[in-house]
């Protein structure tokens, strides 16, 4: 019996870098298309927001010396190269899916709207949600937030490289202890970097709790469905 009925997968894109330290790697894409057929096997409604810091990020071509909205666009074309990316990874495993575009661009993906995706998701589709919000000066955890909040998911599950929430960055602090189990106020008073403060806020006040768990190891998405205590629920 799945945990959750509706998910909203948040993916990074610099964990699509795999072992090859840049661009896609096709095995880290296969193991993720796998297991996203794993969970959707079990009848849970997915949409997936996918990051494109394995390409470009905004932030980071800011501080090169880009403009802050042209960087920030540019991010958002990264982030549709990798929905593209995962959408054919899908289609192989024969996982009928949808890709979605914050800002218009047909034919490679339609234009989101809400009801477009519960619709999609409903008739069995995976959903991925593309181009983050479709503005400058928001990152891909705020898209994230905001779309797990419209389609009315009952978790956002972000995969990262690290399995849950820490007191400190576990790959430099290694007396850092890891909590199973922790509140968006707690997050807020103990400055804990899990996701954008706008993106925090945003499912704290919309009542969308969060788990945080490896993605790279895998089979862990199909544990966290199952209810597997591998990672860090974040809740109200």
């Amino acid at each position: 019996m799945a945990r959750f009925k509706r998910i909203l997968l948040k993916l990074s894109g610099e964990s699509l870098m795999g072992k090859q330290g840049h661009g896609i790697d096709p095995e880290r894409l296969a193991e993720y298309a796998q297991q996203i057929k794993e969970v959707h096997d079990m009848g849970v409604e997915i949409g997936i927001v996918i990051g494109g810091g394995n390409i470009f990020r905004g932030l980071k071509g800011t501080a090169q010396g880009f403009d802050r909205v042209k960087g920030d666009q540019m991010g958002m074309l990264a982030t549709v190269i990798n929905a593209l990316a995962l959408s054919s990874a899908l289609t192989v495993e024969g996982v009928a899916n949808k890709v979605l575009t914050a800002i218009r661009m047909e034919p490679i993906g339609e234009f989101y709207s809400k009801w477009k995706a519960i619709e999609e998701m409903e008739n069995g589709k995976v959903c991925i949600f593309s181009a983050g919000t479709g503005q400058p000066y928001f990152t891909t955890d705020t898209g994230s937030s905001l779309r797990g909040v419209e389609i009315e998911a009952d978790v956002m599950l972000k995969g990262t490289r690290v399995d849950g929430i820490y007191t400190a960055d576990p790959e430099k602090d290694p007396t850092a202890t890891k909590f199973d189990d922790i509140t968006y106020e707690e997050i807020l008073e103990r400055n804990l970097k899990v996701m954008d403060l706008s993106a925090v806020v945003m499912c704290n006040d919309n009542n969308l709790p969060i788990y945080v768990f490896n993605m790279d190891v895998v089979g862990n998405l199909k544990k966290v469905i199952d209810g597997e205590p591998i990672g860090t629920y974040v809740h109200n």
